[in-house]
C-alpha cells in the first residue's frame, strides 16, 4: 500500500497503517520485548531525576552515537531483525537509516512527552520513520512558533503501521505519547533514523 499523505501545514508526514501485516507484527513484538537488552534510564525533570516513563534501546552502525534529553547512547549491533526492517523501511522510503531507537511502553502508563527530534546529528530535515508493533495508542502532534495556540492533533498509531516524518516537520512539530487510562497492553515503536558521525 502507498504511503497516505497527512495534510499539516509545514509538515511532511506519510503514513500506512497496515506497513507490516498483523502476524509478522505480532511476531516481532514477542521477539523484540524478550531479546532487546531494555534499559530504564534516569532524566533531569523539574530539578530532579526520574526514571523515564518506558523502557529503552538504542541499535545501528558503530559511529551512530546519539544524544538526547542529556543521554548518550553508544550503539549496540543491529540484530538480524532490526537489519531486515531496516533494509525493507529504506526500499520502501528511499531514505538511509544507520539507527534505530526502541521505546517500549509496557503499558497505558508509559508514555513520551512533547518534544521534536532536533539534536543537531539529525541535521535541519531529517526523515524518521516510526514503526508501531503492540497495542494502537494514540499519537499526537502540536505545532511550534506561531501556529502553536492550536490545539493537538491525534493519530491513532495501530500494530504494524509505519508513520514517516520528513522535511521540516521537526522545525515545526512536536509530538507525544501521553498516558492513557484506557486498557492499553505492552506496544513498540522503532524510530529509524540517520545520525552524522
Amino acid at each position: 500500500m502507498p504511503l497516505l499523505s497527512i495534510p499539516l501545514p509545514q509538515a511532511d508526514l506519510l503514513f500506512d497503517p497496515d506497513f507490516l501485516p498483523a502476524a509478522e507484527a505480532n511476531a516481532l513484538l514477542a521477539h523484540f520485548i524478550a531479546d532487546v537488552a531494555w534499559e530504564q534510564r534516569a532524566i533531569r525533570m523539574f530539578g530532579r531525576e526520574l526514571p523515564q516513563p518506558r523502557l529503552t534501546a538504542w541499535h545501528g552502525d558503530p559511529a551512530a552515537r546519539y544524544t538526547y534529553s542529556g543521554l548518550t547512547w553508544e550503539p549496540r549491533p543491529w540484530t538480524p531483525p532490526l537489519r531486515d526492517l531496516c533494509q525493507r523501511l529504506e526500499a520502501s522510503t528511499g531514505a538511509r537509516f544507520n539507527s534505530v531507537l526502541l521505546n517500549y511502553y509496557r503499558d497505558g502508563r508509559d508514555s513520551m512527552g512533547w518534544h521534536a527530534d532536533d539534536e543537531p546529528e539529525l541535521g535541519t530535515a531529517p526523515i524518521i520513520a516510526s514503526l508501531s508493533l503492540g497495542a494502537t495508542r494514540r499519537f499526537r502532534l502540536r505545532p511550534i512558533g506561531s501556529r502553536a495556540g492550536l490545539a493537538p492533533i491525534g493519530l491513532d498509531l495501530p500494530n504494524g503501521s509505519l508513520l514517516l516524518m520528513r522535511g521540516l516537520t521537526q522545525q515545526h512539530w512536536q509530538h507525544a505519547l501521553p498516558k492513557t487510562a484506557r486498557p492499553a497492553g505492552p506496544r513498540l515503536n522503532l524510530t529509524f533514523r540517520w545520525v552524522a558521525g
